[in-house]
């Protein structure tokens, strides 16, 4: 198949398809039990509404990142055409259309981040990492990108790493946390302030 971009949600989404692609994506036994019961959910002429499930599935286990070979896969299940799948892919910011490192760090850039300092966070990973926008550590451990609106801003500012949530963070406790990630460790995730949940805090 030939490689070429896709219409591109400007604001969220630059990527292009990446050309460095698996010969034949197929999915795990365990996910294409996933898949049977998350289509289950659907009408038969209705699954393609399965497809961001899907892609998220996919993502998973082809190490955080989709290939279009991974996404034909998905297409084929859904019995869709691929570029439909591939409008979805592109659109949400959510999806990697090019391999990340083994820690995806996404930085909220939206106002009350911004107001609360996010650009001292992309000067550490800058400085503590080497690595600027969309740009991965030569070692893999760390992809960086900037997003807008994390949905947490009562506790700004927010860095999403993998799946996690990383709230209230200064450039002192977001090198902590890259610390304890190179070294294998678990961050507490949430708020890292003495503050319950998203509750209100003196002096913060």
């Amino acid at each position: 198949m030939n490689m070429f971009p896709v219409k591109q949600n400007i604001m969220m989404k630059q990527n292009l398809l990446h050309k460095d692609t698996p010969n034949k994506f197929r999915f795990s036994p365990e996910n294409l039990k996933k898949i049977e019961t998350i289509l289950k959910k659907y009408p038969e002429n209705k699954k393609a509404s399965g497809v961001i499930p899907l892609l998220d599935i996919t993502q998973r286990q082809n190490g955080n990142w989709l290939s279009v070979d991974a996404m034909n896969a998905v297409a084929e299940i859904l019995e869709m055409p691929y570029i439909r799948v591939y409008e979805v892919a592109t659109f949400y910011s959510m999806f990697n259309l090019k391999p990340v490192g083994k820690h995806f760090i996404q930085l909220c850039r939206t106002t009350p981040c911004w107001l609360r300092k996010s650009d001292e966070l992309r000067n550490l990973v800058k400085t503590k990492l080497g690595i600027g926008k969309g740009e991965t550590t030569a070692d893999g451990q760390f992809t960086y990108t900037e997003v807008e609106c994390l949905g947490a801003c009562v506790n700004a500012p927010v860095v999403q790493i993998n799946d996690d949530y990383y709230e209230d963070v200064n450039p002192e406790i977001l090198s902590g946390i890259l610390d304890d990630l190179v070294l294998g460790k678990k961050p507490d995730i949430g708020t890292q302030v003495n503050r319950k949940n998203s509750a209100p805090r003196d002096n913060i």
